[in-house]
């Protein structure tokens, strides 16, 4: 039979299996968490690391890539001389003349446009004889210019285009 320390002991070591199964999901929580924040740590760790790699080493590649940029090329139009639009029937005829070189990203453009120049001049010529010698007044002037014959060339030589217009020389007289 048992005695009364029996009993307490076995009361005690219910009592005991009653805590440690209270403490059991108490205990996986704090598993869970330490889980997370461990993966977490670690995903943050890959991260940084990752970054660096990018910022140190990556970055250098993306700068060769940059160097190896082709040079443009350059495309020289014959010369256009033009009498500009007068204003005014007691005007003096004033000229414009013109060197413009084309500033194309290949030789394949470049090839596409030498068929296509007597095309282009005309386009320069009926476009400048409509100009005022106030329209050429300042670098805003030869700016808006420039943005125009660009725009011109482009529409000409569609699907290709060039970079830019560069003015050689210019001369009003």
């Amino acid at each position: 039979m048992a005695t009364k320390n029996d009993t307490q002991t076995e009361a005690d070591i219910d009592g005991a299996e009653g805590e440690e199964a209270k403490a059991a999901p108490a205990k996986r929580r704090l598993s869970l968490k330490l889980m997370i924040i461990v993966a977490a740590g670690i995903v943050g760790c890959g991260a940084i690391g990752g970054g660096a790699y990018y910022f140190f080493f990556a970055g250098h590649h993306t700068a060769e890539v940059a160097n190896q940029v082709k040079p443009p090329v350059f495309v020289d139009m014959p010369d256009v001389l033009v009498n500009l639009s007068s204003s005014g029937s007691g005007d003096r005829t004033q000229y414009l003349k013109v060197k413009v070189v084309l500033e194309v990203p290949d030789q394949a453009v470049a090839a596409q446009v030498q068929p296509v120049m007597p095309r282009l001049l005309d386009t320069f010529q009926t476009y400048l004889r409509e100009l005022r010698t106030t329209d050429l007044d300042g670098s805003a002037g030869l700016y808006r210019l420039k943005e125009e014959l660009t725009r011109r060339v482009n529409a000409a030589i569609a699907p290709n285009r060039i970079n830019a217009v560069l003015f050689k020389e210019i001369v009003v007289q």
